[in-house]
């Protein structure tokens, strides 16, 4: 079962450096294919694979679990092939635990363009070209929609080939099923911050009656594929910006029967940790809650400090395919000229495989001759940085060492930027970082 025993003794009596309760809490998730020590960073391989990363890899540098998304799954190669192979762990060579996304955010997004955390100066006030309130007719302005909304599902067109496609509650739950994962996520409908407060209702009731309708199906089919490993199902919390509307999606879907809950939905970065806050203190203690979208740290850290037990970002893989690379004093870029006879790791005493073998010189003439090589060297230490920052973050939880840590990473990793403290998001070292966003 997809449960966390919650270390609570490490967490009772404790409170935040701003004078806040602390949240943070270790625990361990437990499923049929092994357990996640929380909290934990999620590595995500979105179609069956970390993009230029081997499985094996994967497990060296510690990742405890990997998340593939449905959407994708769904389209190429299809459930039934993944179902055929003995699951998504099998398919892939995967030995651990895995997750798989619902598909909603992929396929919502297809009609509405944003970020996953965003800076809420953007959209209050926010005006279209011909200077009227963006509203909801306007989301997708400036991008062809390919997916519409009703009660009942979605009806989207395929990325690869523009084919039709539909996805309801129940057949999100068939398709994860067949794919197989340990823990998936229900069928929920995606918003954005421009969105307005109106239809933010209208959405969260339509999520409610999808997340009632995916735990019917989930039932029948966890019935009927008796002779399968168990998949658990967590439910997806949205209710954007409102403190109301957050705190009844957590009440409405905390008495449903969930394994545990995805907090998602487009998160205002300078309130994350608030908004994270509401719902773990409305959700049931005992189950786990996983923040969708987000890596980078001074966001994983707030998210730690107000109670998220797990994350998941594509940002490593992606940001490493660009050539910029993790270090303690922030994002640089290995591609720029100062590097071409630097012969020294990434980052000196990193215990990655990159790192133990290869120098910035190396990974500079990689990626400016293009080799594919570059990105799985650079994605390998990205992933590791982003797996053990958190790991020791919840070391240092049960340590009670906890903020010493982490004041010691933020204040190192974000030390050249002009905006200080550790979640105002200004860019650090040579790259315009930005935060989570969003699911695979």
């Amino acid at each position: 079962m997809a449960e966390t025993d919650d270390a609570r003794g490490t967490r009772s009596a404790r409170e935040r450096n701003d004078g806040g309760q602390f949240l943070g809490r270790t625990g361990v998730i437990t499923t049929p294919h092994g357990s996640i020590a929380t909290p934990a960073f999620i590595p995500v391989g979105t179609q069956a694979t970390v993009k230029a990363v081997l499985p094996e890899s994967m497990a060296e540098l510690g990742a405890q679990a990997l998340l593939a998304n449905a959407y994708h799954l769904y389209l190429q190669p299809g459930p039934e092939v993944l179902d055929a192979a003995g699951g998504l762990g099998a398919f892939m060579n995967w030995p651990g635990p895995t997750f798989t996304d619902s598909g909603g955010f992929q396929v919502m997004s297809l009609g509405s363009g944003f970020k996953k955390v965003i800076d809420m100066g953007t959209v209050t006030g926010a005006v279209g070209a011909d200077g009227r309130p963006v509203g909801d007719d306007d989301v997708a302005a400036g991008k062809e929609r390919m997916a519409y909304v009703d009660d009942d599902g979605v009806t989207f067109r395929s990325h690869l080939n523009g084919d039709r496609h539909r996805f309801t509650p129940e057949v999100s739950m068939r398709v994860q099923h067949q794919l197989g994962a340990d823990i998936m996520f229900a069928f929920d409908e995606l918003t954005t911050l421009y969105n307005s407060r109106g239809y933010q209702e209208l959405a969260l009731e339509r999520t409610r009656l999808w997340a009632l309708r995916c735990v019917a199906e989930h039932r029948r089919l966890t019935e009927q594929r008796a002779g399968k490993p168990y998949q658990a199902l967590f439910g997806v919390i949205q209710g954007a910006q409102y403190e109301d509307l957050r705190r009844k999606a957590c009440r409405d879907l905390g008495a449903m029967g969930f394994n545990g809950f995805g907090l998602g939905g487009a998160l205002e970065k300078e309130n994350l940790g608030t908004i994270v806050r509401w719902c773990s203190e409305e959700l049931p203690e005992a189950k786990p809650r996983h923040l969708l979208g987000i890596s980078e740290p001074d966001d994983i850290f707030v998210a730690i400090e107000n109670g998220a037990d797990t994350f998941d970002c594509v940002s490593p893989t992606r940001v490493a395919r660009t050539s910029a690379v993790y270090s303690p004093d922030g994002r640089f870029n290995v591609s720029n000229a100062r590097f071409k006879t630097d012969f020294s790791p990434i980052v000196d005493g990193c215990d990655c495989y990159t790192c133990t073998h290869y120098t910035r010189a190396y990974l500079h003439h990689l990626f400016k001759a293009k080799e594919r090589l570059a990105a799985t060297l650079a994605s390998i230490h990205n992933e590791r940085f982003i797996v053990r920052m958190v790991d020791t973050a919840r070391q240092t939880i049960a340590s009670g060492d906890y903020f010493a840590y982490r004041d010691e990473f933020l204040g190192r990793y974000y030390a050249a930027r002009t905006t200080p403290g550790p979640a105002s998001g200004a860019a650090p070292s040579d790259d315009a970082a930005s935060a989570g966003k969003g699911r695979a």
